[in-house]
């Protein structure tokens, strides 16, 4: 196979015909600060209880160790922010509503992504045989990847205060997925930052979890907190929740790059069930059937059950108290589990009635 460095501009077509909003190529490697930023971060246990993160280590760094034929990596963005969902502050100001994170009122994104992603590297494998068989392996945020770390080495944005990827012509709201391959693409150049001396982000974490320019401590995180946290979340951090049920967009909200968010229309990423605008008390009457066929195909699903009666129970204690949040809160004290129990007489008490 020759190694001179082959126009990618057929592949970014054909990445916009599947749907991706932006499609550019990374070398297969990383500078080393990455990997010193992410073993730092790491060391002083930032990353919380998600320990796969720390069960790979510099493997994340190191993108030819997860696949050694990998001679380019082409990086894709979707948007995702569905133009359909509620004003996202008319539902934070509603404390008797939960709040979910934009990305996660549709489809589950690993599939939307994977599946197009797919598609791209067969039609790839078609176009070149003739420069050889060609390998490739796709990764949508399962796989030891450090995805903003080459979605900015290939020029889709840039790493942001909040360390979330940034795009100039389209904000933060988006999702990003990488398919490796085993041809030698020439690499797009990285873009350089443009957040400035804005510190928006910093200011607005409603718990404090950005300590400082992009240094984010994921044991604070609300989106870790109520996604990726197990067992009983930390009784000092629960009013910072607010009611926030699952995920957390406010360092994105306040950015002036949001300001004018790239929207979707595609159905997959429209909000389901009315997630979007959903009374919390109406939402802790499901049972556990009601939670797995609601949310089938859903990333909220990933979360499972308890956890997210776990969070309902946070942002029914936040939310000013009704005859209908203290109902609801009186039928989880049989639950049968301790950690939503446990949640749900933090709820009570705190709105009186423990």
């Amino acid at each position: 196979m020759s190694t001179e460095p082959i126009d990618p501009a057929p592949i970014r077509s054909w990445a916009k015909e599947l749907g991706f909003s932006d499609c550019r190529i990374a070398a297969p490697h990383l500078p080393i600060e990455d990997e010193e930023r992410l073993l730092d971060w790491l060391r002083q246990q930032r990353h919380g209880e998600m320990h796969f993160m720390a069960r790979h280590g510099r493997k994340r760094a190191r993108p030819k160790q997860l696949f050694p034929d990998a001679q380019a990596i082409i990086v894709v963005r979707m948007d995702h922010f569905p133009a359909t969902s509620a004003a996202q502050q008319a539902v934070l100001a509603e404390p008797s509503r939960g709040y979910v994170a934009r990305y996660a009122l549709g489809r589950d994104y690993h599939k939307v992504l994977r599946q197009r992603l797919a598609l791209l590297g067969q039609r790839i494998a078609q176009e070149y045989s003739s420069h050889g068989p060609i390998s490739h392996r796709t990764f949508v945020d399962s796989a030891p990847v450090l995805e903003r770390a080459l979605a900015r080495q290939a020029g889709i944005g840039w790493v942001g205060k909040n360390t979330q990827l940034i795009c100039k012509d389209a904000g933060s709201y988006c999702l990003l997925g990488e398919l490796f391959v085993s041809l030698p693409l020439a690499p797009d150049s990285p873009v350089s930052n443009h957040c400035g001396s804005c510190r928006a982000c910093l200011h607005n974490c409603p718990s404090q979890a950005l300590l400082s320019p992009y240094q984010l401590d994921a044991r604070r995180c609300v989106s870790y907190l109520t996604i990726e946290h197990p067992g009983s979340i930390p009784e000092e951090l629960r009013p910072a929740i607010g009611n926030r049920i699952f995920g957390c967009d406010s360092c994105q909200q306040v950015c002036p790059w949001n300001h004018q968010t790239a929207q979707t229309a595609l159905d997959d990423f429209q909000p389901r069930h009315g997630l979007d605008n959903a009374l919390l008390a109406h939402l802790f009457e499901w049972d556990e059937a009601t939670f797995l066929d609601r949310t089938a195909g859903m990333v909220i699903r990933r979360a499972g059950y308890e956890r997210w009666r776990r969070n309902l129970a946070v942002a029914l204690g936040n939310c000013a108290p009704s005859a209908e949040s203290v109902s609801a809160l009186n039928s989880g004290l049989s639950d049968p589990s301790a950690v939503v129990r446990e949640h749900v007489r933090w709820a009570l008490e705190r709105l009186g009635h423990g």
